[in-house]
């Protein structure tokens, strides 16, 4: 192994290992990244921890302030808003895709996301919001549009992390079992062909997820806390 590929290496298990801590909620959103001690954790020289960081900033996990301090990107009502818009524009044609390309071997998968899934609130906790992932990705991913598939994986990582300020609100039973069932329905629908009836089902579904929850207590609170500014804008 070249000195060259090495240093990419290393990189590339920088940059994973702190994305996941960000979109596990391990790394909370505003705090600050201690580049050394990170570095000295991962058993690795600052110079590929930077490389990471570089990648993570391009992404938006990470914001890099004018004395190069390194922060978790911060939450807002406006990231959820534009996550959900975009999930309104991508998720539905993925399904409809699916519905039209789906494998015998990627229907199997797909039931089987399905028995795992738990209604996203506070009692289910991480093993609803893994499930609920699980779930969509099995569908999503039938579509066989390797472009959509990873613009929707981007989106899941980001949306989890204010999936995860759902858990902390009040359950909500019925509207969380209600989009429990729902996504049998789109399994149904999906393994029947009926692409345009799942396309549908999943914009309803989306208008009433727990994210669209999330986004609307979020501007709220932004309104309540800055209501000169919510006004203006």
């Amino acid at each position: 192994m070249t000195s060259e590929s090495a240093f990419s290496s290393k990189g590339g298990l920088a940059y994973t290992e702190l994305r996941r801590r960000i979109t596990s909620g391990e790394l909370a959103p505003g705090s600050r990244l201690s580049q050394y001690a990170l570095a000295e954790e991962l058993g690795m020289s600052i110079t590929p921890l930077r490389e990471a960081i570089r990648r993570l900033v391009s992404e938006e996990w990470v914001v890099m302030d004018a004395h190069r301090d390194v922060r978790v990107a911060p939450m807002s009502a406006a990231e959820a808003r534009e996550l959900l818009e975009v999930r309104f524009s991508l998720e539905p044609s993925a399904t409809e895709l699916a519905a039209l390309r789906r494998t015998e071997s990627e229907i199997a998968a797909m039931r089987a996301a399905a028995d795992e899934l738990l209604p996203v609130t506070r009692t289910w906790g991480e093993d609803a919001i893994t499930a609920h992932r699980a779930f969509h990705r099995a569908i999503y991913a039938a579509s066989h549009n390797n472009v959509m598939v990873r613009q929707l994986d981007d989106l899941w990582d980001k949306a989890d992390r204010y999936r995860r300020i759902g858990l902390e609100l009040p359950a909500g039973a019925e509207p969380r079992t209600l989009d429990l069932q729902q996504h049998h329905r789109i399994l149904e629908l999906v393994v029947a062909g009926d692409g345009t009836a799942a396309a549908a089902l999943v914009r309803s579904h989306i208008r009433n997820s727990l994210g669209a929850v999330v986004t609307d207590v979020l501007g709220g609170l932004e309104r309540a806390y800055h209501p000169i500014a919510a006004r203006t804008t």
